[in-house]
């Protein structure tokens, strides 16, 4: 196959923790480490790269400090939460791929960009708030949180937990100073948790707000890949395959698969809504808009999976 001239990598927010799930910032660091050194093999084939990520565990982690402290500091909005993870990852990720970068001998620099998405304030998602975030809590607990306008839902015997919105994204508000900092030959983080959610107030003055909301890092990173003109998505996941049947006698892996023919097996309820469902419709997203290749597959195989057809799960037009 021929080797792409531009690719998106969209890391799992997962791959930013420990093993474990351990969340401390040596944790987070040595997990960045690891998955620098794979995106680094893929700026070594030659292919301007930019990367998206993942930041759930880190969100929960700054929602159970919103949730002890706010007896004594407000909360901050969520738009906020998905800021302050952009920057603390995005640095991260910046020093550790300048470091493996410079380990491979190449000349590439990183930059990271705080990024904003544009989301419609008239998305469905905002009146039926659903996607699940943080902690659960007792129901008194969830009371004070109740109070200050916060969305929980009484999940059983686990107690509440939060929902928010998740609206679709519409477009990546940055992706002009994308375009520039990868064409001045810089490797990109960006749009890092599906982008800071923004609505626009005013079409003609772009008077954009952030609002409360979670978007979907899959689906943002195929928006991200087509505004940036990429050729090739490569989205990691803790499987090397996309399975039909998973969990049943009859899983099989699936290699290279038309986009008609996978949108068949979503249709059929293959790909659960929660885990590979959303990773599954990004690839779909993207080859249907015009992209050339999408490929899923785990981060040890992300370097392999630009440049061999036969690694991880291909979907192309």
């Amino acid at each position: 196959m021929t080797v792409p001239q531009r690719v998106v990598v969209a890391l799992g927010g997962n791959a930013m923790t420990g093993p474990d799930g351990s969340a401390t910032p040596r944790a987070q660091r040595e997990a960045i480490a690891v998955a620098a050194r794979h995106v680094a093999a893929v700026v070594g084939l030659g292919v301007a790269v930019v990367v998206t990520h993942g930041n759930g565990p880190q969100v929960g982690n700054l929602l159970v400090k919103n949730e002890l402290a706010a007896h004594v500091v407000p909360p901050v909005p969520l738009d906020w939460n998905v800021a302050q993870t952009q920057a603390t990852i995005g640095f991260t990720l910046a020093d550790e791929l300048d470091a493996a970068l410079a380990a491979g001998g190449l000349p590439h620099r990183t930059a990271a960009l705080v990024t904003r998405t544009l989301v419609d304030p008239d998305d469905p998602g905002f009146a039926t708030p659903s996607k699940p975030v943080g902690r659960h809590l007792p129901r008194e607990e969830a009371q004070r949180f109740l109070d200050l306008g916060q969305d929980w839902e009484d999940r059983g015997a686990r107690g509440w937990r939060r929902v928010v919105a998740s609206p679709e994204p519409r477009s990546v508000v940055d992706a002009p100073a994308i375009h520039a900092l990868v064409d001045a030959g810089f490797v990109v983080v960006c749009a890092g948790g599906g982008g800071i959610p923004v609505v626009d107030d005013d079409v003609a003055g772009r008077a954009l707000r952030g609002v409360e909301a979670v978007i979907d890092k899959d689906l943002t990173a195929a928006l991200l890949a087509r505004e940036v003109a990429a050729d090739t998505l490569v989205i990691a996941t803790d499987v090397p395959q996309v399975q039909v049947g998973f969990g049943t006698p009859s899983a099989r892996p699936l290699q290279r698969v038309s986009a008609g023919e996978m949108r068949a097996h979503a249709a059929a309820g293959q790909f659960a809504r929660g885990s590979m469902g959303p990773k599954v419709e990004a690839a779909l997203r993207f080859v249907e808009g015009g992209g050339r290749r999408a490929v899923i597959t785990t981060l040890e195989h992300i370097s392999d999976a630009v440049r061999d057809d036969d690694v991880g799960t291909v979907v192309t037009p």
